[in-house]
């Protein structure tokens, strides 16, 4: 590092999980990188074992699989490495404040340490690029038109200024295609993945629907039906805020069609 000032150690980290729910998800790798004010670091890496099956969602992103971590040591059994690696530091991650803190803080909370990482600073990569680089589309009109968007968040204003953003980004870099086919497999790169548009369910390598969330995540909804001790959450589902894609798909599962991905 050639520009950050430390007074004190900073420890960069990063977290692969069984998700992305802070509450309920679990570690199944852990990265951290210790600077210290003089320039001199420590690095610690190393897999966990979750305690549960690793979802094919989060295996898809990670490639970290139920077999990877079958004889990894679980959290409660690093918690002091990890907790030597974070004393008297502060911290410094992507995504790192609103995601991969709290989700340590649990995993540090049920291993029975008394680390608490709010006493530290902490500082954010994906915050700052945000901050200086907005993402919205009068920020993508002035960086790939050179103009300022006027009437921005009328509808017809913003259809024309995409029109020309899109036509720009063609021209502006040498990895984006220029011809439909091509730009509709770059911008849908999960497509044939997922069941549903929602990302509720994801093909299997069998061609059958899994659950990427909730109490089932990682099950087929096939075996959900089969269960009656797991029926009632279907039920729940129909009851609740989701898609009329997905109440229509557990409709169909309850009366004994499923789901199958052909090919």
């Amino acid at each position: 590092m050639r520009h950050l000032k430390l007074t004190r150690p900073l420890v960069f980290f990063d977290l692969e999980t069984t998700g992305i729910d802070i509450d309920n998800d679990r570690i199944v790798q852990i990265a951290l990188i210790r600077v210290e004010p003089d320039g001199t670091r420590r690095t610690y890496e190393t897999l966990v074992n979750p305690g549960r099956p690793i979802p094919p969602a989060a295996t898809a992103v990670h490639g970290i699989s139920d077999a990877d971590v079958a004889d990894a040591r679980s959290f409660a059994q690093i918690r002091g490495e990890v907790e030597a690696m974070l004393q008297g530091a502060d911290l410094a991650g992507y995504n790192s404040i609103r995601f991969d803190a709290p989700l340590l803080q649990g995993e540090l909370r049920r291993a029975g340490s008394e680390m608490d990482l709010r006493g530290a600073r902490h500082l954010d990569a994906m915050v700052i690029f945000r901050l200086m680089e907005p993402r919205n589309l009068t920020a993508a009109f002035k960086k790939y038109c050179g103009k300022d968007l006027v009437n921005a968040h009328s509808a017809l204003a913003d259809t024309e200024a995409t029109l020309e953003v899109l036509d720009a980004q063609v021209a502006f870099y040498d990895a984006v295609p220029s011809d439909v086919d091509a730009l509709h497999v770059l911008c849908n790169p999960d497509e044939g993945r997922f069941v549903d548009r929602g990302r509720k369910f994801i093909w299997n390598d069998e061609g059958l629907a899994i659950f990427t969330f909730g109490k089932h995540q990682g099950e087929v909804l096939n075996d959900v039906v089969a269960d009656p001790r797991k029926r009632g959450y279907l039920e729940w589902m129909l009851n609740k805020d989701f898609s009329e894609e997905v109440k229509g798909i557990l409709r169909e599962a309850l009366g004994g069609v499923f789901p199958r991905k052909d090919g």
